[in-house]
Order: structure tokens, then C-alpha cells, then sequence
């Protein structure tokens, strides 16, 4: 449980530093479930990582994915790691909490917590914090002397923004989402034009090496592009719309499994949980990719010239190679009998 969510919750608590009352409804951005939440009459969560938004609603909470115009007395945020994504999920409260409401934030002070209350302070006037876990909670009241150009400064964050040099567009918070990663413009450049049939790209993101695959091989038939951030996937639909082959959009954790198999699988897996490296995510990607092949089917994957994957491979049975590495990244192609 992250550190960061025990701290928010101490605000709620009654010898707390800074109580809140409980309230009556509650919405949650950035939503992960603790044991204090089953005192709340109601909460509501709000989360784009599929993996957390299925771990809440198992807990038995309520999630939404669109939050519509509605507001709530209490706002609670728990953010990313980028600054943009940060004032943004700010914004994002701003616009939903009520008259009189509180906003509450919680961040590891690694995280920049004492950097974030000043900017919400800059916004809200007041803040009052506390700091428990190495970590730091704060809270502002919407007591009517909001600095709305504040936030309509950080609310231009909340859309899309286009990727330099190119006609897509992603959003702030979600993997590259200022260029594109130049693991998978080296994935690119070195896949076989051959790919054909059916074709998964997981942990796509907002879709470049999607769109690199269609475009490179026209003997496709169709392609999954699976990922796990909602505003990802939403970006993903926008940047390729112009496509005349058969592409599927799936919100889906791929640690659980995929329920088809395909003739080709592409991807850039990811290594970290939040900001720690998390070898143990990349492997099962593997793996899942690996059990989700057709006969002579193909995985192609760029990883971290350090990220130990060989091992993987050697025990699967598959026939593989090191197909390219420049200093930074490697080329692991496979193929299954």
C-alpha cells in the first residue's frame, strides 16, 4: 500500500493534525483502496490504470470513468509522477469539488510533495498540511477565493498535446508523452516487413509503434492495441483514426493474461510500479506474450540493454535471437514451433 494513501488518510482521522470530517460522498482521483474507506458512508474512484481501477472495485467500491459535471463535498488526489500530470489531477479537482468542499492531496516527498502544496497554495490562497510516512498531505477549502487563472493555466495540461514532429497527440501523465520513445522508433526501424495475419502491440501507449506496424506491413489483416492508462488508449483512438485495417482498442491489464493469440506480437513492455523499477512487470509480459502465439508465431521487443530478459526466452523453448543493440537498447526477436 503506498505510503502516500496511509498519510492521506490521516487527515481523516479525529486526533489527526489537520482533521476533515468524514463526508457523506467523496470522490477520489487517483483511486487505490484502503481499509479507513469502509467508514465512508461513499466514495467514488476515478482511475485510468486498469490494473488499479480493478483492484478498487474488487475492494467493493464504486468507480466512474467519466466524471461528467458532478462535485463533491470532499476531493481526494492521489497523483502520478509527472509535474504535468500533477496540475492537472489539481485542475481535475478543482472542477469537481463543491462550494465550501476541501481538496486533499497526499505525495511522497520524493515525489516533490512541499514543491506541489506551494503551487496548490499559489492557486487556493490557504493550505494547511501535514507530514507522516515521509510523505506529506495537504488540504485547500473552496471558500470562494479560488485563483481561477491559476488554474486555467493547468487546465490547457489536461488535453492532448501534440508530440513534436509528428500528427499525434498524448497526454500528460501517460508513458513518452512528450516524444516519441526511442526504444520503439528502434523497434521500428529493424521489424522484419513481413508481419502479416494478426498482430498485438502490448503496453501500445498512445499508439506509435501501432501506427509504425500498419504502415510498415501492408500483409496485416488486423492489430490489438492493449494498454493499461485509459487516457492512453484514448489518445491511441485519435492518432489512428485513419487507418484502413482492422484495429481494436482494449483497456486491459496484460499481467492477466490476453484472451486470444496472435501470428505476431510486438511491444515495448514496461519495468516500472509507479517510480520503482519493477524487472518482474517486463518478464511477465514476456511470458504472457510467449503463451499467446499462433504456431510459428513471432514476438518482437525492445528492452534495456541491462534488463536481464534473456533467461526468460532460454527457458520458454522458443527459437530467439539478439537481433540489433545500440548502446542503450536491445532487439529480442523469438519465434514459437
Amino acid at each position: 500500500m503506498p505510503p502516500a494513501l496511509d498519510t492521506l488518510m490521516l487527515v481523516f482521522s479525529s486526533d489527526g493534525e489537520l482533521p476533515v470530517s468524514v463526508p457523506e460522498r467523496g470522490l477520489f482521483l487517483g483511486a487505490v483502496a484502503h481499509p479507513a474507506l469502509r467508514d465512508w458512508p461513499s466514495v467514488t474512484g476515478w482511475q485510468p490504470d486498469k490494473a488499479l481501477a480493478d483492484a478498487w472495485e474488487r475492494a467493493g467500491y464504486v468507480r466512474i470513468d467519466d466524471l461528467g459535471n458532478e462535485r463533491w463535498p470532499v476531493v481526494l488526489v492521489l497523483p502520478g509522477k509527472s509535474r504535468e500530470e500533477t496540475l492537472a489531477w489539481f485542475t481535475l479537482a478543482r472542477d469537481h469539488v463543491a462550494s465550501g468542499g476541501t481538496i486533499v492531496v497526499a505525495m511522497p516527498n520524493t515525489a516533490g510533495a512541499r514543491r506541489f502544496e506551494k503551487l496548490l497554495a499559489q492557486a487556493t490562497g490557504d493550505v494547511v498540511s501535514l507530514q507522516k510516512h515521509k510523505c506529506r498531505a495537504f488540504r485547500a477549502t473552496n471558500n470562494g477565493g479560488f485563483n481561477e487563472s491559476v488554474f486555467d493555466e493547468w487546465r490547457v495540461g489536461m488535453a492532448p498535446q501534440a508530440i513534436p514532429e509528428t500528427s499525434m497527440v498524448a497526454q500528460a501523465g501517460t508513458f513518452s508523452a512528450n516524444r516519441i520513445d526511442p526504444g520503439s522508433i528502434f523497434l521500428a526501424d529493424h521489424l522484419p516487413r513481413t508481419l502479416h495475419g494478426s498482430v498485438a502491440d502490448l503496453g501500445a501507449g498512445w499508439g506509435y509503434l501501432s501506427d509504425a506496424v500498419l504502415k510498415l506491413c501492408p500483409k496485416i489483416e488486423s492489430l490489438d492495441l492493449v494498454e493499461v492508462d485509459a487516457r492512453a488508449v484514448a489518445c491511441a483512438r485519435a492518432n489512428l483514426g485513419g487507418h484502413d485495417r482492422s484495429v481494436t482498442y482494449h483497456w486491459h491489464d496484460v499481467t492477466t493474461g490476453l484472451p486470444t493469440s496472435y501470428d505476431a506480437i510486438v511491444m515495448n513492455p514496461p519495468f516500472h510500479t509507479g517510480q520503482a523499477t519493477n524487472i518482474d512487470l517486463g518478464r511477465r509480459f514476456m511470458q504472457v506474450a510467449m503463451e499467446s502465439l499462433n504456431r510459428d508465431g513471432e514476438l518482437f521487443l525492445v528492452a534495456n540493454r541491462q534488463l536481464p530478459y534473456e533467461s526468460v526466452l532460454e527457458s520458454s523453448g522458443l527459437e530467439w535471437r539478439i537481433a540489433a543493440e545500440d548502446k542503450t537498447y536491445k532487439l529480442l526477436f523469438a519465434k514459437q514451433h
